[in-house]
């Protein structure tokens, strides 16, 4: 999955596309009347500064085109896009290469086979673990399962969803509205639990830590997170979800 190929020239036009509307001009300061919010400050590496970005993009060819669209239309578009927000900013773009056939999400295959380092580190290939280790929580998302001091934990399925969705969103606040609406999509309004119902699998999910219960915090008036620990190892395999960055 390590070719990629370079997009250096938008594609041809299509005669049912439609054109990129124009983004409307910012409002004078004197009309402007609620400012969006300043991002919130993220936490960055000593003797670092943010100098760009990536956004990774899962489509194929046979999406785009069910959408009236090719890649190299949406490269172009978004490149048109940037250059009225930010004219000075520079672009390079790629087309993710991949097998055909290959399963899992279209962002993590492009991930994957762009070389995002996350997404490398997750399907390195490494020997099986041992089941049994000496002590600690082995978190095994690709098993879908939790080993406590070397012991299988009995969590239900909503268990280990609350605890997998902290784990991968390591360091960040989750509120309860989140929770609920992230792992019960789809429920109806008699079947989702009330935020409240979330501090009850909390603190169940927390019975079943036992003297670790401490990796899920609390953070009061807000939600729940989990913190990089020392006591916890992390198993990620193929196919492991994306957490959401922003």
């Amino acid at each position: 999955m390590s070719n990629t190929l370079l997009l250096d020239r938008p594609a041809a036009r299509v005669p049912h596309l439609r054109a990129v509307s124009p983004i409307a001009a910012a409002p004078a300061a004197s009309e402007q009347v609620d400012a969006a919010p300043a991002a919130p400050a993220r936490h960055l590496p000593p003797n670092t500064a943010p100098r760009g970005f990536a956004l990774y993009v899962g489509i194929d060819e046979e999406k785009a085109a069910a959408a009236g669209v090719s890649l190299g239309v949406l490269v172009e578009a978004l490149r048109r896009t940037l250059g009225e927000l930010a004219p000075t900013a520079e672009t390079y773009a790629t087309v993710a290469l991949a097998p055909t056939g290959a399963g899992g999400r279209d962002v993590d295959v492009v991930r994957l086979a762009l070389h995002e380092p996350s997404a490398v580190a997750r399907t390195k290939n490494e020997p099986e673990p041992e089941d049994r280790v000496e002590g600690g929580v082995v978190v095994d998302i690709s098993r879908k399962r939790v080993l406590i001091d070397g012991e299988s934990a009995a969590f239900t399925f909503k268990e280990f969803e609350l605890l997998q969705y902290l784990v991968l969103r390591e360091g960040r606040t989750i509120e309860r509205t989140e929770l609920v609406s992230s792992l019960w999509q789809g429920a109806t309004d008699d079947e989702a639990p009330g935020e409240r119902t979330i501090d009850v699998h909390v603190r169940r999910l927390r019975a079943k830590l036992g003297r670790y219960e401490d990796i899920v915090r609390t953070v009061r008036g807000i939600g729940y997170r989990f913190d990089r620990h020392a006591d916890v190892v992390i198993r990620y395999g193929h196919g492991t979800p994306s957490p959401d960055r922003f």
